[in-house]
């Protein structure tokens, strides 16, 4: 029988959502739990995608077929009792056997987290410290230039491997709580890197030391050494993914 599984994680101790070999990641810690409810049968867990080390997920989604008998919600409590704390198993429930967690989504939603004031220790793995002003009025104009098809080959850091980096984003948004900004991002799918360069990009544009329209440029040039550093991975998140 397949299962969708939703679930979140603290990427923080991990390489990564990939199994590697020789390294802790979050598939490798799932498919542990799912081989052996599924009475130690080698169990993979297909994702909706990667996310890499230091990356966090709020809700994100695999399927897994497993051969025992075992309704959704035992399923559910079986997995996190086999799991790290930093893991943890939102919702089972049984779907076709034709779904593909990966294959069947329409948009996925990311957030990226930034601090503008003191320096926080206690939330370095959650919230990227940059500690200083921007100017946000011209990030927000900025970020609006991302939304529609484009290609974005300028923002993949592997480019070189992808053949097609034609994406839709249907919605931006960036929102200032206190002082912390927190950018949306809402697609049909990212590439490696994709979130995390635009945001590098969009610092830049809050830095004054690029226009917002240059964001046009750069996605017209198809060139990553235009676009800048790539944002660090700890204030980025998974935060939704939607199924047709």
């Amino acid at each position: 029988m397949r299962y969708l599984i939703k679930f979140s994680y603290d990427g923080s101790a991990y390489s990564g959502f990939q199994t590697q070999k020789g390294l802790e990641s979050i598939q490798g810690k799932m498919e542990e739990a799912l081989t052996k409810i599924n009475n130690g049968k080698k169990t993979n867990l297909v994702a909706t995608g990667r996310t890499d080390k230091g990356v966090h997920a709020l809700s994100q989604y695999g399927h897994a077929d497993i051969d025992v008998n075992i309704t959704d919600k035992k399923l559910k409590r079986a997995l996190n009792s086999n799991l790290p704390e930093d893991i943890h198993v939102i919702e089972t429930t049984v779907v076709d056997n034709n779904f593909h967690a990966r294959y069947n989504v329409k948009e996925k939603i990311y957030e990226y987290k930034l601090n503008l004031g003191e320096y926080n220790p206690i939330e370095r793995n959650y919230i990227f410290q940059y500690n200083h002003e921007l100017d946000i009025d011209s990030m927000k104009e900025a970020i609006k230039y991302f939304e529609g098809e484009h290609d974005f080959r300028a923002f993949v850091t592997d480019n070189k491997e992808k053949e097609n980096c034609i994406r839709t984003i249907t919605y931006t948004n960036i929102k200032k709580d206190g002082e912390i900004l927190t950018f949306t991002f809402k697609g049909t799918g990212f590439l490696r890197y994709q979130v995390r360069n635009m945001v590098g990009i969009l610092i830049r544009v809050g830095e004054g030391k690029l226009e917002p329209k240059k964001i046009i440029d750069i996605i017209e040039s198809k060139d990553r050494t235009k676009s800048g550093k790539t944002a660090p991975a700890e204030g980025l998140y998974l935060v939704d993914v939607i199924y047709n």
